[in-house]
């Protein structure tokens, strides 16, 4: 009798097992934090994967990741198509995260469960045509945060530099033509906090303008905040959304 060979099952690789280790860590952080905030909310955790492959997304996916989130659509649409492909990759909800050129948003819109970077009323025009013309039934309407430029004085004009995002004066008017939009829901307010700077002022000042956001769109409750670097005091100040990439997936690759 010729006995049937053994399969041996190999069991997860080893890049599998190293982005399990790092995101059990920034679980743990988000928990610490969160115990040390007083809040009984756990913030969402949405990781940024951004020049990594989509073996990789695929591989956080089988981890338990559904939220990712992406700052350039024609790397995010194209991994997008590969894992809706693919058993693994079809519950994720996609995050576009960078700033975005209103010719895109025909492209961002097929795939994206939020946009984390609106900051200005001609990106919501766009959005809100695209949303009519090309988003897929079963997304849903278009979670949109208004990002703010926390460097900005907050009765004049953002001033373009950093990370980007609309000035807080400005803030009212993009809420307003956001949630008058079809298509479209007001998620919240985003922000970077800016670099070489203790985070905590200009988390604290984000909350602040959340909170006078909420008084007049209630729920609008959502605050995307805090990175690899600065999650703890993000939490903190409220954040509801946390965007982390490099200490969930190391150190970016080299890109050509």
């Amino acid at each position: 009798m010729t006995e049937e060979p053994v399969t041996v099952d190999p069991g997860p690789d080893a890049r599998t097992e190293d982005l399990r280790a790092r995101l059990g860590a920034v679980q743990e952080r988000i928990e610490r934090a969160t115990r040390a905030a007083g809040r009984s909310d756990r913030p969402a955790l949405i990781v940024v994967t951004k020049f990594f492959p989509i073996e990789d997304v695929l591989r956080l996916a089988e981890l338990g990741v559904r939220d990712v989130g992406e700052n350039r659509d024609q790397e995010a649409s194209a991994k997008a198509d590969a894992a809706a492909a693919r058993d693994a990759g079809r519950d994720l909800r996609w995050h576009f995260i960078g700033q975005l050129q209103s010719n895109k948003a025909r492209s961002v819109v097929r795939y994206a469960r939020s946009v984390h970077s609106v900051d200005r009323v001609s990106l919501v025009r766009a959005l809100g045509r695209a949303v009519a013309e090309h988003r897929p039934a079963d997304l849903g309407p278009l979670a949109c945060w208004v990002q703010v430029d926390l460097g900005a004085p907050a009765a004049e004009p953002a001033t373009g530099a950093g990370h980007g995002g609309a000035a807080p004066a400005d803030l009212p008017g993009l809420a307003d033509a956001i949630a008058g939009t079809d298509g479209l829901t007001l998620a919240g307010v985003m922000a970077v906090a800016p670099r070489g700077a203790d985070p905590g002022p200009a988390f604290a000042r984000l909350a602040g303008i959340a909170a006078d956001l909420r008084r007049s769109h209630p729920s609008a409750a959502g605050i995307s905040a805090g990175m690899s670097a600065d999650l703890e005091s993000a939490i903190a100040h409220g954040a509801t959304h946390l965007r982390v990439g490099s200490d969930v997936l190391g150190p970016r690759p080299a890109v050509g």
